[in-house]
């Protein structure tokens, strides 16, 4: 009898703490969107597709399909072509400076797409960078490529997504047995055979998974379109759902339901293709990585050492420096000679414009608090996902990863939905305020610390903190003096990553935001949609100087936890 109760305590505990995490998950990821999925078909006379037929009958949302699918799908190609290259040459090449590629790399996926954009209308802007000195040297007017329009957003998708084809592909490369390669060869295989028949193969994983997200990217963003596209009349699905909701018709939320749900289709449609792709691939992720030196250039090393230098510079520093100098202008247009420069753009938006310091203000606090309550509330469910392994866990790991999976501009209507009354008769009075954008962030990108934080907890073996509790030691004390030392890189670089993420978001927060919850994002992108380029310019490039500091202190961090822990 004695034996019955000390089996049921322990197993009451483990349904109520299986419940504690089941109640907020539902409430907070999955309702949402059934709260969409609901608004969409119903109408005055119940239940019904007449949104549906209305949004699919019309000749612009075709469009938008149309332009959407174009642009995630050709940047996405753009992106693998780029990426899969890049990753060869440093996973197995001889070339030289390989940290500074790594860094100037990924530089485009570290600053906001929309900054980027940004940066490239000064670059390659009919008055940009570009088109000035190419009619300086011809003599006259002279456009070589305008970047607004659908060629430029596809083209800027490519260059701002390809540093995640080039991580994913880098890490499988790194993987993938030399032995494997070296047999192929000594059979007789020419180099290009072996890539496409050994190499290539085994790489598809990261490719594909690389690929994806370049896709999904591509689909989610609204940063891009909407500085590249609106101005054009050029809609795509992301700014079609942005224009449906502050249009505030009759019928605007039910409409804009629709198109996130064919959003929605179309990226789960893109995780469909990268399945087909991988079900019969198989790559050992055990392997330890090798970064030996597989295929020496020789005579060609210097001028592939060119190329890729003049391609991050003109890609990842050149668009910078461009919208860096255009912040300092007089006005817009006139040439960057020193009778023209002056610093009262940045005076503007820091000192004189109340709606930017309200937005720092906010944007900071929303990182802070996103960056906390993800650390805290990721790191536990990571915890108890690993040491309570069930099927139940992993529906749940699911679906706390699918409002990052889903577009912004999904979940952003989502939780307009959502929180306008949560519950028949409670209107929390959160709609429109900072704290609905809280609560959005935190839903989005909860799973980017849940799978930091599993990593760190993964390396630490059950055995460490059974022998703690062994030795008298309590639950804090086990937390405070043993695990968290131990959990501390992977939830320090969660907590690291979502507060850049939280910090410098637009896609939500544009659908989000009202009069003093501004945030930068809104911010630059209000100052760009109003014709102030030089004051959207201006406060870009104190959030790319920030994030560059911020990169770099987390860099000098890292290598004080290294020399601390092996010392």
């Amino acid at each position: 009898m004695g034996e019955r109760r000390k089996m049921a305590v322990p197993l009451s505990l483990e349904k109520a703490a299986t419940w504690i995490v089941l109640v907020p998950v539902a409430f907070f990821f999955i309702y949402p969107l059934w709260k969409l999925i609901a608004l969409s078909v119903q109408t005055e006379a119940g239940i019904g597709l007449r949104y549906f037929a209305d949004v699919i009958t019309h000749e612009r949302t075709w469009n938008a399909i149309g332009h959407s699918v174009m642009a995630a799908g050709a940047s996405t190609l753009i992106a693998l072509v780029i990426g899969v290259s890049l990753a060869w040459l440093c996973a197995y090449t001889d070339i030289r400076w390989k940290s500074a590629i790594h860094v100037l790399a990924l530089l485009p996926l570290l600053i906001p797409s929309y900054v980027m954009t940004l940066a490239w209308t000064q670059l390659a802007g009919p008055q940009g960078v570009l088109n000035r000195v190419a009619s300086w040297l011809y003599g006259g007017p002279l456009e070589l490529w305008n970047v607004y329009g659908l060629d430029g957003i596809i083209v800027v998708m490519g260059l701002t997504h390809y540093p995640l084809v080039y991580m994913l592909t880098l890490s499988v490369l790194y993987r993938i047995p030399k032995e494997l390669e070296w047999a192929a060869h000594s059979s007789g295989a020419t180099a290009t055979t072996v890539f496409r028949k050994v190499t290539l193969p085994l790489a598809l994983p990261g490719i594909a998974g690389g690929g994806l997200l370049a896709f999904i990217s591509g689909l989610d963003n609204f940063g891009v379109p909407a500085f590249l596209g609106i101005p054009e009349n050029i809609p795509l699905l992301s700014t079609l759902i942005y224009e449906e909701v502050i249009g505030f018709g009759p019928s605007a939320f039910a409409r804009a339901s629709v198109l996130s749900i064919l959003l929605g289709v179309i990226a789960l449609a893109g995780t469909g293709v990268q399945w087909l792709f991988l079900r019969k691939s198989r790559v050992d992720q055990t392997s330890a990585e090798d970064k030996s030196i597989r295929r020496h250039l020789e005579g060609y090393r210097r001028g592939v050492e060119v190329l890729v230098g003049l391609f991050l510079l003109v890609t990842s520093v050149l668009p910078l420096l461009s919208m860096a100098a255009n912040a300092f202008i007089k006005a817009y247009g006139l040439p960057f000679v020193p009778q023209n420069l002056t610093w009262k753009h940045f005076a503007f938006v820091l000192f004189d414009h109340v709606g930017t310091r309200a937005a720092i203000g906010n944007s900071l606090m929303l990182a802070c608090l996103t960056g906390v309550l993800c650390v805290v509330a990721g790191t536990w469910f990571a915890y108890w996902r690993i040491h309570r392994p069930s099927f139940m866990g992993k529906v749940m790991e699911g679906a706390v990863a699918l409002p990052y999976a889903l577009p912004g501009m999904v979940l952003g209507l989502a939780m307009i939905l959502t929180w306008i009354e949560p519950i028949p008769g409670w209107q929390p009075g959160i709609y429109g305020t900072v704290w609905l954008i809280l609560i959005a962030y935190v839903t989005r990108f909860l799973i980017l610390q849940v799978k930091s934080s599993t990593v760190s907890i993964m390396q630490v073996g059950k055995e460490v903190e059974e022998a703690a509790r062994i030795n008298g030691g309590r639950f804090w004390t086990r937390w405070s003096r043993i695990l968290l030392p131990l959990y501390a890189p992977g939830m320090a670089t969660g907590l690291f990553l979502v507060f850049l993420t939280a910090f410098t978001e637009l896609t939500i927060s544009s659908l989000l935001w009202s009069s003093g919850s501004e945030t930068i994002g809104v911010v630059i992108f209000s100052f760009e949609q109003a014709g102030s380029t030089t004051h959207s310019t201006a406060l870009s490039s104190l959030i790319v100087a920030a994030i560059l500091l911020v990169l770099a202190m987390g860099g000098l961090w890292k290598r004080y936890w290294q020399r601390r822990i092996q010392g």
